[in-house]
């Protein structure tokens, strides 16, 4: 059970969090350097900061951030305000949904906390059904002040669920657009190859009765179908790559170039594709060359 409260008023948009020292292993943020604040880091002791991954990146790029003299929070500017130091380097985390990317943070501890806080909150790890113990972790808080008003209790998973439902709308449009252009492009491949091989009967007939076997129309054909799946594939790849740079807020976990997924739905088409085109490559393979020829 550990406490967090934040605050974000400066001009860079960086996040401060102060916390207790379990914290992080609480929330499960990984540790990338330093240490952990600790029991230590208390009211009269130096202050100690932990900072963000992203932030590192773009305030240190060449150097370790470890055992850097910072300011932090209102009026950095002053030169009164005092100096912390960062012990630690962590994770970035989401904070507010999981289609918004982490913002810069640093941490320290609620002992070692300057400014009034804007808000609150008491994070609890627990095994089993976390939404049993609300009334118990409500009592508890009012145990220490009958007169603390609680906000909000929402489990992780609750807090999840509706980051995510805000996309499940938009996510479910494409998805059924995806669905109907898939159908609509396998029932374009077969209506093509269709009418392709009624046109080329009689050159197939021919090919037939000069000693064609019928794995050589069926290659013949299905090269011919693959080749327009090919052209296509192609081309979508070009707009999917266009198209992810408008989506890319609501993706995460997956990058907008992610092999596995090109991959995966290049397999696909080319899988409903096949199927599009035996049916017409196969019905040509079987034509009488006799009968072709005769009504040539």
């Amino acid at each position: 059970m550990q406490l967090e409260s934040h605050r974000n008023d400066n001009s860079e948009g960086l996040l401060q969090y102060a916390v207790s020292p379990a914290y992080f292993d609480t929330m499960k943020i990984p540790l990338k350097g330093g240490r952990l604040l600790d029991e230590g880091d208390r009211a009269g002791a130096p202050t100690a900061v932990l900072i963000s991954e992203s932030f590192a990146r773009r305030k240190f790029p060449n150097q370790t951030p470890i055992g850097q003299r910072v300011r932090v929070g209102a009026g950095v500017g002053h030169a009164d305000r005092s100096w912390a130091t960062i012990v630690g380097v962590v994770g970035d985390v989401k904070q507010t949904s999981l289609t918004i990317s982490a913002s810069d943070a640093f941490y320290t501890t609620m002992t070692q906390w300057d400014w009034v806080d804007h808000a609150q909150s008491l994070v609890v790890r627990t095994r089993g059904d976390a939404a049993a113990l609300t009334p118990a972790i409500r009592n508890a808080i009012w145990s220490v002040d009958k007169d603390q008003p609680i906000i909000r209790i929402a489990t992780m998973d609750a807090l999840l669920a509706k980051s995510q439902a805000e996309r499940h709308f938009a996510l479910t449009l494409f998805e059924v657009f995806g669905i109907v252009a898939l159908i609509l492009a396998a029932v374009g491949i077969y209506g093509v190859l269709s009418g392709s091989v009624a046109e080329r009967m009689p050159e197939i007939g021919v090919r037939t009765a000069l000693g064609a076997s019928r794995r050589d129309i069926l290659v013949l054909i299905l090269r011919q179908g693959m080749t327009l799946t090919g052209i296509g594939v192609v081309i979508g790849l070009g707009g999917a790559v266009t198209a992810s740079q408008v989506i890319i807020s609501m993706l995460y976990g997956v990058s907008r170039f992610d092999p596995v997924t090109y991959f995966g739905v290049i397999a696909l088409l080319a899988g409903v594709s096949g199927i599009a085109c035996w049916m017409p490559a196969w019905r040509a393979a079987k034509v009488d060359p006799s009968i072709t020829l005769r009504a040539g």
